[in-house]
């Protein structure tokens, strides 16, 4: 059969099908006699996944009738679910012989032996199999193989959008009641509002192309149209300044004219499909082939490709989303998203937006690093959330702790109106502290830092009174280029920095890339436990080109100003010993080179790893200072991963042998007059910043949102009185000193 035809007859078929009046069962059921009948297979069904991730047979011609809503299968199962596993067709001539074969007597398929299943995809999400079968054992052809894929996709859309009603009731019967949803803050504050579902996707239900070269000209020019888009979104004010949230932007105009996604989306035009369905295809085979994928990075660049298309699509369909968007938010508005892009996100009115909630995405996605830029109160990761949020859902974001109220009660409601007002009414307390120094009651004086990755954090300098930035994580610039950055962009970011502090100290880390934060363009290889392995300072030691080029950028940037540095993931002295090398090496090439010579280069290092609190007093010996990481310290003295769920709270930071360990840092570095620091996530909560203070710290750096509260604390503190309570409690061997320490405090009037 002729390829174009038979497609244009089956999507024609399945248009008068959902036309028709029942229903879903019904519809679904038509469905399957048309496709048994129009493949020539003696068996066709359809098999969907329910929300405990099941997969139900929902309509089946062929099989026993009895078996529809009886037989059910897992994710991996059998090759039904082996289908919804791997996101891929199974083309398999003798199914029966297969090792992933689950026989269900109640199906009655004893007598078929050939077996093709097709996922039934959306956004690269399955949400089913679509299944023919016959007698006779032979393996399906491509060009069947295609048309059932074709007949999925389109099913796929008719499922979503709700033309087959009924197949998704427990959906429906979840959006009644109230819901609260636990996810992790991507962007801090709290937004109250109503939902507006981000729907940027085009139901795609013709899909033959009538013209392939008509087709071809429509895809050129919607192409084209979307590198003009790009462009005006670029030059909006909100964006146009520099900083990583316009370098996301600018990766968005790079994959634009990507030749190779250009040549995918023209052979899926060649192949005899309309321009949106070939959109469609390669997205979805794109989509469906990298969520296998474990690099975060791949992940990140996979959301990228899915807005483009999402963009293109929209273009094909002649419905620009921007200026719709914009006429259509409501008031207080918290757009809910299975995914999203940056630039989906600057599509909103940034006036009536309050906050954003989506299933994908983390702390260091694109569309997290908008959010911040912008003030948007945003929490990702939010499985679920979709499917029990409906337009219009009066909805609570509490981008602090992490929940979701989807239609809260009138009690929770007050509540968060109350907490928001307090919240605002301590801001203006900690706005009143702006400009006083973090001095104790009893004269200590703190130094109070910021913890930054972004050019455009810089401005939070001045809004908090900071001493300065005693963290600028370098790999976010990195992360988010397609390239590696050439030694003049990285000199024009770190100048852009040292110009925004005006003055005030700057500390950069160099690069701390490996585990988690893999960047495409350098050859990683998989590692059995990658926060373990070729991380920080062992791969600039490895790969010294790398470290020397960004040591080369900083003195060029630092110009005659002083500037400081420190190295990631120390774990011996000789490590100390190599970097140092590296760096005197550049200096001494700068200064041939003839290069205005820094006031004074401050060369540090981060203390993360338990093995160099052995080596103190040969480190200190040869640094400027030290910096605490105590995220990944206390995750290596525990052993216990802080992104695993199971272990990331099993051990408080505020125990005996995690503050016995920490203590000794200070004490090394007091007796060699080095400088310590503490820049991790435990500085920038005041009960613990208390009892850094107190073990003798003086120097701590933070998230802007922390300074206030922590400088509160600091004013109303008597370092002196609250050490000496303290230490007796070190020696105890107590799971948790949280409560003594917090009841300590409040019995003397610290503010917490």
């Amino acid at each position: 059969m002729a390829r174009e035809p038979a497609m244009r007859i089956i999507m024609r078929r399945l248009r008068e099908i959902m036309a028709e009046q029942g229903d879903g069962q019904s519809r679904l059921d038509h469905i399957v006699q048309q496709i048994a009948g129009f493949m020539v297979a003696e068996v066709c069904s359809i098999y969907l996944k329910r929300q405990d991730g099941m997969l139900e047979l929902f309509a089946t011609e062929g099989l026993n009738r009895s078996a529809v809503h009886s037989t059910f299968m897992r994710r991996g199962e059998g090759l039904v679910g082996r289908c919804a596993e791997i996101a891929a067709p199974v083309n398999e001539p003798d199914a029966s012989s297969h090792p992933a074969f689950s026989y269900r007597p109640e199906t009655g398929e004893e007598p078929f032996h050939s077996f093709l299943a097709v996922p039934i995809l959306r956004a690269g999400e399955v949400l089913g199999v679509l299944t023919v079968q016959n007698k006779t054992a032979k393996e399906y052809s491509e060009e069947e193989v295609e048309i059932l894929q074709t007949t999925a996709m389109v099913l796929a859309e008719h499922l979503v959008s709700g033309a087959v009603a009924g197949t998704n009731t427990a959906a429906a019967m979840t959006r009644a009641v109230g819901q609260v949803v636990r996810a992790p803050a991507i962007a801090e504050g709290i937004a109250l509002g109503y939902v507006v579902l981000h729907e940027p996707r085009v139901i795609v239900t013709e899909t033959a192309a009538d013209d392939p070269v008509a087709e071809r000209e429509r895809l050129d020019h919607a192409i084209d149209e979307l590198r003009g888009n790009l462009d005006e979104l670029i030059d909006q004010d909100a964006v146009a300044h520099a900083g990583e949230h316009r370098d996301v932007l600018e990766a968005y105009r790079m994959f634009a004219s990507d030749r190779g996604w250009q040549r995918r989306l023209r052979d899926a035009v060649a192949s005899g499909l309309n321009a949106e369905a070939a959109v469609e295809r390669v997205q979805n085979q794109t989509r469906a082939r990298m969520l296998r994928q474990s690099d975060p990075f791949w992940r990140e660049r996979l959301r990228d490709l899915d807005e483009l298309s999402d963009r293109l699509m929209r273009i094909l369909a002649a419905r620009r989303a921007g200026a719709s968007m914009r006429k259509e938010l409501p008031a207080d508005a918290v757009v809910v998203a299975r995914t999203m892009g940056a630039a989906d996100l600057l599509d909103y009115d940034r006036s009536k937006l309050r906050g954003l909630v989506i299933e994908e995405g983390g702390d260091s996605s694109h569309v997290a690093i908008v959010a911040r830029a912008l003030g948007i109160a945003a929490i990702g990761q939010a499985r679920g959330v979709i499917e029990r949020a409906a337009p219009g859902d009066p909805v609570i974001v509490d981008a602090q702790s992490g929940e979701i109220y989807i239609r809260p009660s009138t009690e929770v409601l007050s509540a968060y109106k109350e907490k928001v007002r307090f919240l605002a009414s301590k801001q203006r307390v900690y706005a009143a502290l702006r400009d006083l120094p973090a001095i104790s009651k009893d004269g200590v004086r703190i130094e109070l830092q910021l913890n930054s990755g972004l050019l455009v954090d810089m401005a939070h300098l001045d809004a908090t009174g900071a001493d300065g930035v005693g963290l600028f994580r370098t790999e976010l610039q990195f992360m988010v280029a397609s390239t590696f950055p050439r030694l003049e962009r990285q000199t024009d970011l770190y100048r852009s920095v040292l110009d925004a502090a005006a003055g005030k100290p700057v500390i950069f880390r160099t690069l701390d890339i490996g585990a988690d934060k893999v960047l495409p363009y350098l050859r990683h290889q998989e590692e059995p436990n990658p926060a373990l392995g070729w991380r920080g300072i062992r791969m600039g030691l490895d790969r010294p080109a790398l470290l020397r080029v960004q040591l080369r950028a900083l003195l060029r940037a630092a110009g005659e100003r002083e500037v400081s540095l420190m190295i990631p993931m120390i774990s011996a002295t000789f490590e100390v010993a190599a970097a140092r090398a590296l760096l005197d090496r550049e200096l001494e090439l700068h200064k041939k080179r003839g290069g205005p010579m820094p006031e004074r280069v401050n060369f540090g290092i981060m203390i993360e790893v338990p093995s160099i609190l052995y080596e103190l007093d040969a480190v200190l010996r040869t640094v400027d200072f030290v910096s605490v990481g105590s995220n990944d310290l206390m995750q290596y003295l525990f052993a216990a991963d802080r992104a695993n769920e199971r272990v990331a709270n099993r051990f408080d930071v505020l125990s005996p042998p995690a503050l016995r360990a920490l203590a000794l840092i200070p004490e090394a570095a007091q007796r060699h007059r080095v400088p310590a620091r503490l820049c991790g996530e435990m500085g920038g909560r005041p009960l613990e910043a208390l009892t850094l203070i107190c073990l003798g710290f003086r120097s701590l750096s933070m998230a802007p949102a922390s300074l206030g509260p922590v400088k509160a604390m600091i004013r109303s503190l008597d370092v002196a009185a609250m050490r000496r309570a303290l230490a007796p409690l070190l020696s105890s061997e107590a799971r948790s000193l949280r409560q003594e320490i917090g009841a300590i405090a409040a019995a003397q009037g610290v503010s917490l």
